[in-house]
């Protein structure tokens, strides 16, 4: 069981911090437009972390916090809000992809206060799981 947390832990720290970093892509995005001082466009980069890193590191994760509860038989009240936060986080993450499209197709409307919304919403899910897994209220 300990290598599941492991990589549970793992896996949510790679995709929490990519799911902070596609936002800040897409800021940069919309607000470029034109020349880039990457060699590729920013389109191209953030479809490749999303595609690439950011949802195998969110499908791992889940994939593992499942085992570790299965395995470790938890079933408690704590658990619940923390799976309503994670649900929230694959809500963003799945925004974040439609954001990407959006940029894909030079529709710039409304980019720049999603992207936004959508890094400090992650940002408060995150600290929400880390508050109810280290202080495990209702146990």
């Amino acid at each position: 069981m300990p290598w599941i947390k492991v990589l549970h832990i793992a896996t949510l720290l790679c995709w929490c911090a990519s799911l902070l970093y596609l936002p800040a892509m897409l800021l940069a995005g919309a607000r470029s437009r034109g020349a880039s001082s990457f060699d590729l466009p920013v389109p191209i980069i953030l479809r490749f972390v999303f595609t690439h890193i950011a949802t195998p590191f969110a499908l791992l994760a889940i994939m593992s916090g499942t085992l570790l509860f299965i395995v470790g038989q938890i079933a408690m009240g704590w658990l619940v809000l923390k799976l309503a936060a994670v649900s929230g986080m694959v809500l963003c993450h799945v925004l974040c992809g439609g954001l990407i499209v959006r940029l894909e197709r030079e529709r710039h409307r409304f980019l720049l206060p999603a992207s936004g919304l959508i890094a400090v919403t992650s940002a408060v899910l995150m600290l929400t799981v880390l508050v109810l897994v280290l202080s495990k209220p209702f146990v």
